[in-house]
């Protein structure tokens, strides 16, 4: 099991910080196990901590108070979200709901701040992640309103394997046809098809509850 500190250790932004900042971060951190169906944190909730996924999978999405729902993104085990809400006054604009048991490591707003306020690293590695969340969105925005749903299947999963937003991650991603339908907004039938013909166009191999990806650039690519 990935323990909070080796989480850290790992992930890209620490590796830019000072020794006494990075044990800094390491000290004020949390870690929270979140069951599956559960909140790591609610819509209109006061943001307190920046969060990552240490173990699991989680959707971020929102449901209107008439009940109509829409899935923004997942962010699978290494990713980390909520930067941006950390940036701003207002409470959180969305949930993010366990798919599956998961861990999640918390480090604190007053941390974050104090990372803003005297790290040029910290800063150059939010900058970048912020432009890759805002590339992300755009491309869903089109890919959900221009394609059919074979093509969003394979832009989902092509999301959770951005090399930025997930660095290290491998090629293989354990999820389910279930979850992989609440994360593009596609019926579980109609992701079985959609994985059944990308594999046979050789741009994945499907595994029972895990998928592994062959051909990224083909995945991000491609328009059905």
């Amino acid at each position: 099991m990935v323990t909070l500190a080796k989480f850290l250790a790992d992930s890209v932004w620490p590796q830019a910080l000072e020794p006494r900042a990075s044990e800094r971060v390491r000290c004020e951190s949390l870690e929270r196990a979140v069951a599956a169906g559960g909140y790591v944190c609610r819509k209109g909730e006061p943001v307190e901590y920046w969060v990552g996924v240490i173990e699991g999978l989680v959707k971020i999405s929102s449901v209107s108070p008439e009940g109509k729902a829409v899935t923004f993104t997942g962010v699978r085990a290494g990713g980390w979200f909520g930067e941006g809400s950390l940036l701003r006054p207002d409470p959180w604009r969305y949930d993010a709901v366990a798919l599956r048991d998961s861990r999640v490591a918390l480090v604190p707003r007053a941390t974050f701040d104090w990372l803003l306020d005297s790290s040029i690293g910290f800063n150059r590695f939010l900058l970048g992640q912020l432009n890759e969340r805002l590339a992300q969105f755009i491309a869903m925005v089109e890919y959900d309103r221009l394609l059919d749903p074979d093509a969003r299947v394979a832009r989902c999963l092509a999301a959770l394997f951005n090399p930025r937003l997930y660095p290290g991650s491998s090629r293989e991603l354990m999820i389910s046809q279930e979850e992989l339908g609440y994360l593009s907004g596609v019926s579980r039938q109609r992701v079985n098809q959609a994985l059944q013909r990308l594999g046979e166009i050789r741009l994945l191999r499907v595994d029972y509850g895990k998928v592994t990806v062959l051909d990224l650039e083909g995945l991000k690519a491609f328009e059905g």
